[in-house]
């Protein structure tokens, strides 16, 4: 395998070893498995078993239970027997941190067992340790003399196991060697995968599992090249984004990182982790993994030969080097532009939907930290004195008619700009249809006022878009590119998943100056109900469209406009209620721009899974809450009715708070 996937320009399933859990089989292209975990305390089996049902009604095929003693292990055999006597064959996990012996009860019981290796021999101290080969393969040797165990159990009982890597909990060996890297998730899980292969062991799924997209979609690749380099193939893999949090921005992180790479064909289940109900991550799994389950989903010719040479490296992040033109490229926060076009008349009221409103009694703008960077208005000049940071794209006619032409900008189809003789001398707008076999715009290279849009109509559309890419960087042409992504599903939940999985996956990789977002004529916005619950109601389109817009660049690292949550999703182990916490904090701490703020229910979740949170609110005991600020310890035992208080004073004391 040259890269990590079977095609980089088409849809191709990765072909993994064949897994059995209960009845279920994943794996060797059978089709992707959505699951979810319970939030209910294990040893109360009737909340369990309920949730349970729950789940499976909404559609999970596998519910994963979390064991974290040796109690709750055993208490799995009564949950398994209540669902069972109703009815009820879904495969059961049971997830495991710190407790090798709750494991080996579990695997004697359940159809299938979670072990984090960074916590299931080590424990997190936080301590960097400098370790010889000698201390380091006597370190192994512990691990196989603890691990084997269980392996052995599960070869006996015919229980899977999942081997799942957390960025934030990497061992401090790890962490010594090779740092808080996608390269120390990796052989973290080797380690373990290599002692399971010793005792011929195969019934085994990965996964590698960030809050941070970014480093997650880099982890899994760099594994399957590890995989397919040392064993010669790929075990099954499980597709999740730790703690994305709840709502739109629960959604678009989890849609980026996992349909990031089903987009490459890779994955075989998927989990998507949000600070709501179990139940209600069904349907979003639904929407990311029905993109392909199509008979065949993205046909066609491969645009780009696997053999191409890549002038990028899918295994670390480095931005597309481009020149700068107005405020596009170079080194500046990629751009939004808002697609007003559908609107039969602009007024100043339709820009406070995409970040500017208008005081009309002083007569002046207020922006906001989501403001749109440019509105396309197609053929329409706006009849108003515009905001000062607002610029306008207009097709060549409209811009020709255009008073204050600093202000409008034109936007040309590569045909016509190819032919015309009226052109701005700061900067065009050039649409590239990536559609057919790629043509590369030679003609635009080192045009100096040239942005380039690329978009397709392409069921792979991000594939066709990538191949684009990587002819325009092997040509030399380092026009800064924006990002043209049109929907044609029905739900929000549905266009959030379809523009965060396409721009997410290119801006992922470094590709890409700016995004537009908008709808073909058979799109609609109608909400979702789900067991009498509406999903992300819309009441503006043009809002949602620039908040989705936003949420993506956030969620991609490549451009920060409000505050980040790093929510866990809860689960058995939670010691106090998290979407109420989590909204409540939320609505104290969303005017800090760029704050990093992890909301965890408990220990296991909580400074290890934080990775690269700025400060952390951590359940430590019942009604009982410990703030950090990254991984240190700054307040412990709070109690948790004062707690959210005593994190604002622990923001002001860090100079991280401005008044609302």
């Amino acid at each position: 395998m040259q890269f990590y996937c079977e095609s980089l320009t088409q849809y191709r399933r990765l072909k993994t070893r064949e897994v059995r859990i209960g009845d279920l089989l994943i794996g060797n292209f059978y089709p992707i498995r959505v699951q979810t975990m319970t939030t209910t305390d294990t040893m109360d089996t009737k909340a369990t078993v309920e949730q349970s049902i729950r789940c499976i009604e909404a559609g999970a095929e596998l519910v994963r239970i979390t064991a974290p003693s040796k109690k709750e292990a055993e208490n799995l055999l009564n949950i398994k027997n209540e669902l069972r006597e109703r009815g009820y064959t879904t495969p059961l996990v049971a997830d495991i941190h710190f407790t090798p012996n709750a494991a080996e009860i579990a695997a004697r019981i359940v159809e299938k067992v979670r072990v984090n290796p960074g916590n299931y021999v080590d424990k997190k101290k936080f301590e960097l340790i400098e370790y010889t080969d000698a201390d380091y393969a006597e370190e192994i040797d512990r691990i196989t003399e603890r691990f084997t165990p269980l392996v052995k159990i599960c070869k006996e009982y015919g229980t899977a196991m999942r081997i799942g890597t957390n960025h934030g909990s990497l061992s401090d060996r790890i962490m010594s060697r090779y740092g808080d890297t996608p390269i120390g998730m990796v052989e973290s899980a080797m380690e373990f995968l290599r002692i399971a292969r010793a005792e011929t062991y195969h019934n085994i799924v990965l996964s590698m599992k960030s809050s941070n997209p970014q480093v997650m979609v880099q982890a899994y690749r760099l594994l399957i090249k590890t995989m397919h380099d040392e064993f010669g193939e790929c075990y099954p893999l499980h597709l999740g984004v730790t703690e994305a949090g709840d709502g739109e921005d629960g959604r678009i992180k989890s849609a980026i990182g996992i349909g990031s790479l089903l987009e490459d064909g890779i994955g075989d289940t998927i989990r998507v982790s949000l600070t709501e109900d179990p139940e209600f991550e069904i349907p979003v799994c639904k929407d990311l993994v029905k993109r392909y389950s199509l008979p065949s989903p993205f046909e066609g010719e491969a645009l780009v030969s696997q053999k191409a040479k890549l002038p990028y490296s899918p295994f670390e992040y480095q931005r597309r080097e481009t020149f700068a033109i107005g405020n596009i490229g170079e080194n500046q926060v990629p751009v939004v532009i808002a697609d007003l076009s559908k609107i039969e008349k602009i007024t100043p009221m339709h820009l406070q939907s995409v970040g500017y409103t208008y005081n009309e009694e002083i007569d002046k703008w207020s922006i906001s930290d989501t403001a749109a960077d440019y509105v396309f208005t197609g053929h329409q000049v706006l009849g108003f004195d515009l905001p000062g940071t607002l610029k306008v794209i207009v097709y060549p006619e409209a811009w020709k008619d255009a008073k204050d032409q600093g202000k409008y900008y034109p936007i040309f189809s590569d045909s016509g700009y190819a032919e015309s003789d009226s052109r701005s001398d700061k900067m065009n707008f050039v649409m590239v249809d990536c559609t057919g076999e790629p043509v590369i715009p030679g003609f635009l290279k080192d045009d100096p006022t040239a942005v380039i849009c690329l978009s397709s109509t392409n069921i792979n559309a991000m594939q066709s878009v990538r191949s684009m890419f990587i002819g325009l960087m092997n040509a030399g042409i380092n026009n800064p590119v924006i990002l043209i992504t049109d929907s044609k599903w029905q739900t929000p939940d549905e266009h959030l998943i379809h523009f965060a999985t396409e721009t997410g996956a290119l801006l992922l990789d470094g590709l890409g100056d700016g995004i537009c977002l908008g709808y073909n004529s058979k799109a609609s916005m109608a909400n979702v109900q789900v067991q009498g619950r509406t999903y992300l109601p819309v009441k503006d389109i043009y809002e949602f469209t620039n908040n989705t817009s936003f949420s993506i660049l956030q969620a991609t690292r490549t451009r920060i406009s409000k505050t980040e949550y790093i929510s866990c999703p809860s689960c058995g182990r939670t010691l106090f209620d998290l979407q109420e916490t989590t909204a409540k904090i939320r609505a104290v701490t969303n005017h800090l721009k760029g704050v990093k703020i992890a909301i965890m229910g408990c220990i296991v979740n909580g400074p290890g899974e934080m990775a690269d949170a700025d400060f952390g609110y951590v359940g430590s005991g019942p009604g009982k809450i410990t703030l950090y600020k990254g991984k240190e310890v700054m307040k412990r035992n709070v109690n948790s009715d004062i707690a959210v208080e005593e994190l604002i004073n622990l923001l002001k004391e860090n100079n991280a708070w401005i008044d609302a």
